[in-house]
């Protein structure tokens, strides 16, 4: 499920725009002030932000700037091409003015999360000696194929494109429900069992690591590591 932070500190504003956005399936974050907003993305990141100009505090124009990686439309009632220009430029996808069509917003909304998600799955990944090929939705270890149900593919492109990252059970299954809406907390474990075994008889050693009551992980350059043990060893004994 995508998730959108409305900045906005006006109360009817934001309601209706959390309404219609929880009514066609997104999550929804409230920030009512510039500093709240980006306390607010520091705790999670969300997938799009709308963002007002006239803030209590940091202004929209000194907020935006200092988020990243996020795609922010404007919705403003200032309605100066200026304006406009100098907010495009300086990091906005787009700009809505007030009063606006809540149909043309959520157009707009789909066309940049569909942007981002294209932006964030690069056609090739690699994690030490794991290669995933994301055009074929092939998976290599060790120059060997692994073949992975939708799910297990899912999980561990999710595991890889945060290779050394421990990824929460409510996190993983948050991330891969778009594609994998079969997953559940409770087939999760069976999943991750099955993925393990298949690359552990494929690459001959464990990639990926539970970590005790908070989740898993992929481990990040583990040949890396592992030869420089073995130099380390080599160079005391010698």
């Amino acid at each position: 499920m995508k998730q959108i932070l409305i900045i906005d500190d006006d109360i009817h504003i934001g309601n209706m725009l959390e309404e219609v956005l929880i009514r066609e399936g997104y999550a929804v974050t409230r920030a009512y002030s510039g500093t709240e907003a980006l306390l607010s993305i520091a705790a999670k990141k969300p997938d799009l932000a709308l963002l007002d100009l006239m803030l209590p505090g940091l202004s929209g124009e000194e907020v935006l700037p200092q988020i990243k990686n996020i795609p922010v439309i404007i919705i403003s009632a200032k309605g100066d091409i200026d304006d406009k220009v100098e907010l495009l430029l300086g990091g906005a996808v787009d700009y809505v003015t007030k009063p606006f069509e809540i149909r043309e917003l959520l157009a707009r909304i789909q066309v940049h999360l569909r942007k981002q998600s294209a932006s964030d799955s690069p056609e090739r990944i690699e994690a030490g000696t794991l290669t995933i090929d994301a055009l074929s939705h092939t998976v290599f270890a060790n120059g060997t194929e692994v073949r992975l149900t939708k799910t297990e593919y899912a999980i561990l492109k999710l595991l890889m494109i945060n290779a050394g990252q421990v990824l929460t059970k409510s996190v993983i299954l948050d991330r891969i429900s778009e594609n994998t809406p079969d997953c559940t907390e409770s087939s999760l474990k069976q999943h991750m069992s099955n993925l393990r075994k298949k690359l552990r008889d494929v690459g001959g050693k464990d990639y990926i690591e539970a970590v005790w009551g908070i989740g898993f992980r992929l481990q990040k350059n583990l040949d890396h590591f592992f030869t420089l043990f073995l130099t380390i060893i080599f160079t005391i004994v010698s």
